[in-house]
């Protein structure tokens, strides 16, 4: 089974980088001392593969990590390998973002084109995941159906991420699923703007050329200081994920840019409103 690593994951991969580093310690010396190979040491440093507690406690042992740090990252460890309800879906979920979206705490993504997949109703999610994923069975939309399901009641738990979307005019015209279908769609957004841990905005046409036209990504964001932001960007070609300071600096200001240059959150919410209308 694949592995998806967490933010737990990630954060132990980059602990155990630094300690490899602070001992002076290369990847090889390290693998020549556990009799492991290579491939094993990087593959833990780079968050490809699920972290066993006895494996890290032998890093720890190595490095000459004391408790009570040492009893804290095999704790890590532990959190990091459980396996999260996406793993049951491992066919729909190809990448790692779900389980980072999981548990980020402030989730900001613009969007040119669509509806953000946590705030698609049923009709519309199933109309975008046939056109857009050229699927060959029934069954195989279905399963999308049921995970995207699933993954939409991270915005119903008590500790909710801040859900923080923008995204193009265009959207709220284009009838995906036909005009009932966007109708529904464009009602239900109306009433998850009300959630205090929801925003929504719309760029409009009137905004021209703006910051946003290199296309859509998701700046994903943590409690724990510990855990740096994470840029995402899905492409037909393969995901792409950023987390060096330029780069998640460079997408911050892009999303800053383009939230200033839409329209507010009530102006969006009457506009939107307004769009439904039209639809019927």
């Amino acid at each position: 089974m694949t592995y998806r690593p967490t933010v737990r994951g990630r954060r132990l991969a980059r602990e155990l980088r630094k300690l490899r580093e602070e001992q002076g310690l290369t990847l090889q010396e390290v693998a020549d001392r556990l009799d492991w190979s290579r491939a094993t040491v990087s593959r833990l440093e780079t968050s490809q593969t699920r972290p066993r507690p006895g494996d890290i406690a032998d890093l720890l042992d190595l490095y000459g990590v004391p408790s009570p740090d040492r009893d804290a990252l095999i704790t890590l460890a532990r959190q990091a390998g459980q396996r999260g309800w996406w793993t049951a879906y491992q066919d729909v979920f190809a990448g790692s973002y779900v389980a980072l979206e999981d548990e980020a705490s402030h989730i900001r993504t613009w969007d040119p084109q669509l509806i953000h997949g946590l705030l698609q109703t049923e009709p519309y999610a199933r109309a975008v995941i046939t056109a857009g994923r050229l699927l060959p069975a029934q069954e195989d939309i279905e399963r999308r159906i049921a995970a995207r399901k699933i993954r939409q009641t991270l915005l119903d738990r008590e500790k909710a991420p801040l859900l923080h979307v923008v995204f193009d005019e265009a959207v709220l015209h284009r009838p995906i699923g036909g005009r009932e279908v966007m109708r529904e769609q464009l009602a239900a957004l109306t009433t998850t703007a009300a959630r205090p841990s929801v925003i929504i905005q719309v760029l409009p046409y009137a905004a021209a050329a703006h910051a946003g036209l290199d296309g859509r990504f998701t700046i994903l964001s943590y409690p724990d200081p510990a855990d740096p932001d994470i840029a995402y960007v899905e492409g037909t070609m393969g995901d792409v994920y950023l987390e060096s300071a330029g780069e998640i600096a460079k997408h911050r200001d892009r999303f800053d840019r383009i939230e200033a240059a839409a329209l507010s959150p009530e102006d969006s919410a009457h506009l939107i409103a307004e769009a439904a209308r039209s639809s019927l």
